[in-house]
């Protein structure tokens, strides 16, 4: 199939290492091995230039049986249908093991969102959600943000679906501003659970470190929430890393001013009272954790 990229491949291999494992019904296995319904659209967009450029679009849902999809959309240049597939196929099974009434799905959209301006990126996510909106809906699909996608985004997938079937619908998406109905606390929970996670993991391995250090790799919504409490805890954040580059110090980051900088720089890069250092080198530095919070398959070995 067209969505086998090694991502999605090895979504496959981890299910049937677990079906084998809990002797999974034959014909079901074979029949979560694959998406239900990928859709591919071209998004095209008027710049600000005047002219106008062609994105792809992936929208797929992987398993609908409890429920809606349910999913992130992610803005990104590395975006594929291997990749959204095998990450559809990951939120089936996480909403199945929370005993979330919903399926999994995932979105998104192949581009640099950094290098497109704020009418840009409206024009693309509406145009984009015009484009899927026959998928969408709170009983058939469910998005919300992901990578390089926010709550400002979510507003304006909202605003389009329901100018499309003539009344607002706020519950076509998750993730939204809270002044329409979004959730307190949703833009970081993501980065608190991975926090609360590391410091049961700290604890489960008995990890006697008075300042344990921490390594984050993708200091966006993710990583930055994540480094912020984990240091208001008392942990060393010696490395961050985002998509331009990532800056280590073995003494331990200023993370309040560091989140102060890249609010007015948009970058860790340049930070004061640090030494750069390549995504790469970042993932071999020493210390007691690694959060891979960027894109996936960073750790192959």
């Amino acid at each position: 199939m067209e969505c086998e990229t090694e991502h999605f491949l090895m979504a496959q291999r981890q299910l049937d290492e677990i079906a084998l494992e809990m002797g999974l019904d034959r014909e079901l296995h074979e029949r979560l091995r694959y998406p239900k319904r990928a859709m591919i659209v071209t998004v095209p967009v008027r710049m600000d230039d005047g002219s106008v450029k062609s994105f792809t679009g992936y929208r797929v849902q992987h398993d609908v049986t409890l429920g809606p999809g349910k999913g992130g959309i992610r803005f990104h240049p590395d975006v594929n249908l291997g990749e959204v597939s095998g990450l559809a196929m990951l939120m089936t099974w996480k909403c199945a093991l929370m005993g979330l009434p919903y399926g999994g799905a995932k979105g998104g959209i192949r581009c640099e969102p950094w290098k497109l301006s704020m009418g840009e990126n409206e024009r693309l996510t509406r145009r984009y959600t015009s484009e899927i909106i026959n998928l969408l809906g709170p009983d058939k699909d469910i998005p919300a943000p992901d990578m390089y996608t926010n709550e400002q985004t979510m507003a304006w997938i909202m605003d389009t679906y329901s100018i499309n079937v003539g009344h607002t619908v706020p519950s076509v998406v998750t993730g939204k501003p809270i002044a329409i109905g979004g959730s307190l606390g949703r833009n970081e929970a993501t980065g608190r659970g991975v926090a609360y996670c590391v410091k049961r993991a700290i604890e489960h391995w008995e990890i006697k470190v008075k300042a344990p250090r921490v390594v984050v790799q993708g200091f966006g919504n993710v990583g930055s929430v994540t480094a912020k409490l984990l240091h208001e805890s008392g942990y060393k954040i010696v490395a961050v890393s985002d998509v331009y580059g990532g800056i280590y110090n073995p003494d331990g980051l200023d993370i309040p001013r560091l989140l102060a900088y890249i609010s007015e720089m948009g970058r860790v890069e340049g930070f004061t009272g640090s030494t750069t250092v390549s995504n790469k080198e970042l993932l071999e530095l020493e210390c007691e954790v690694l959060v891979p919070a960027a894109l996936g398959d960073q750790i192959n070995e």
